[in-house]
């Protein structure tokens, strides 16, 4: 019987969840983006080439395997080609795959100028976005003045969106953030430029999705950026516009939540954090730079070091709330082969009071105090390991405490960037 499986971040994002998806395509007919931008970077590796993949689906160097853009998606027209081409660079011409809704938000130059001069405004104060003009772009879609990608299509009604939008943003740019206005012109000849090439791409995403899986195909539904990052269930406000939990994968693509079989949720074996907002198993010495140093731990979009720290159990716990998780792949684990000893968040204090699940809001998580439990490392290279019993005794006894505290079973470990380097534990295509 077929199944569908929806795969989210289960932390601050840049879990690894494009090494996953990459890693589980083969299972499927398609791969499903249900939220975000080009803010997203997934890193994927295939026989030690990188590919950095930010729009398209990780899926898609996959050659048979078709890729969708839901609704939820806000589509930026000149990344979304840019990476196409990109692509094509390298020998893979993936744009006859490419099915993007109609019903998406066009990320417009003007989100952009705005993500920017608010950012440079605020100072010592700002969130911390990639710039790449996500959260306007998302406020338009809310505020019901966005374009989208169907409108391209109507083009004296796209002009007359645009303008009316671009009179609202330039008097804001211009009068409230001191930036300069853009010409109304310029952004609706350049945008409607992409709407031949993107035309045989548009399609219905949700009547389709429906009826593929009426016939008895499977997907993988791909989520951006990471829970704690939820504009409803993360460290507000240092988060992002979109749901990133696993509940807007149907919302976001248009298919009922009976048709989503299994939630696989990756978590690294440690944490990070891209940007400002509270951070409690934060390393800022030595220790966490060493982390970062074997982890590769610089953004995959901004190249911006990651912040660094031990596992948080606490934070994991809500993720498998508000997910509904099945089941965890904890991803790179040989990061910390050579700690002498390795800590585990288990839980915070906060006012005399133990918690074991991260409080709501970023100045309650700020106050929190950091239970830890530690464990001995195990000193030994699990770089590449592909079954569970070859795991060092240690690691296991680490990776067993991690998915108690967490409330879910593991069901893969990854041991290395390459597709191969995974142990599987439970298929999620298992019933």
């Amino acid at each position: 019987m077929a199944r569908n499986v929806v795969v989210v971040g289960a932390q601050w994002g840049d879990e690894g969840k494009g090494k996953i998806v990459d890693w589980l395509t083969s299972r499927v007919y398609g791969v499903v983006r249900f939220n975000g931008g080009n803010n997203a970077g997934h890193t994927i590796v295939v026989n030690g080439n990188k590919t950095v993949l930010r729009l398209i689906p990780s899926g898609v160097m996959h050659p048979d395997v078709q890729c969708f853009l839901g609704n939820g998606v806000v589509l930026s027209p000149s990344a979304f080609f840019s990476e196409l081409d990109e692509l094509k660079k390298h020998g893979l011409d993936a744009e006859d795959r490419m099915h993007v809704s109609g019903n998406s938000a066009l990320l417009m130059p003007y989100h952009v100028a705005l993500d920017h001069a608010r950012e440079l405004n605020l100072g010592a104060k700002k969130i911390g976005t990639t710039g790449r003009g996500i959260g306007p772009a998302y406020e338009d879609k809310v505020a019901r003045r966005t374009v989208r990608v169907a409108d391209l299509y109507n083009e004296s009604f796209f002009e007359e969106r645009v303008r009316g939008a671009l009179d609202y943003h330039n008097f804001v740019l211009k009068n409230y953030l001191h930036a300069e206005p853009l010409d109304p012109q310029k952004v609706i000849d350049g945008t409607l430029a992409f709407a031949p090439r993107l035309k045989p791409m548009v399609t219905d995403v949700s009547h389709t999705l429906n009826r593929l899986m009426a016939e008895g195909r499977q997907f993988l539904f791909e989520g951006a950026q990471g829970s704690m990052l939820d504009i409803d269930h993360g460290t507000y406000p240092f988060v992002t516009s979109s749901n990133t939990v696993a509940g807007s994968a149907t919302s976001g693509a248009g298919v009922g939540p009976h048709l989503i079989n299994y939630v696989l949720g990756i978590t690294k074996a440690y944490c990070t954090r891209v940007g400002a907002g509270p951070f409690p198993t934060e390393l800022t010495g030595e220790e966490g730079e060493k982390i970062r140093q074997r982890g590769n731990e610089f953004g995959a979009v901004t190249g911006r070091p990651r912040r660094c720290g031990w596992f948080d159990g606490a934070a994991l716990r809500r993720a498998v709330e508000i997910n509904g998780l099945t089941g965890l792949a904890v991803m790179k684990l040989d990061v910390l082969d050579e700690c002498d000893t390795v800590r585990l968040g288990v839980g915070y204090r906060k006012d005399g009071q133990d918690l074991d699940v991260m409080p709501y809001g970023a100045e309650e998580v700020a106050s929190c105090e950091v239970i830890y439990e530690d464990f001995p490392g195990w000193k030994q290279s699990t770089y590449g390991i592909t079954r569970w019993d070859d795991l060092p005794q240690a690691a296991r006894r680490y990776l067993e405490r991690l998915s108690e505290v967490a409330g879910c079973p593991i069901a893969a470990v990854s041991t290395g960037p390459d597709r191969a380097q995974t142990i599987l534990l439970h298929d999620p295509f298992e019933a």
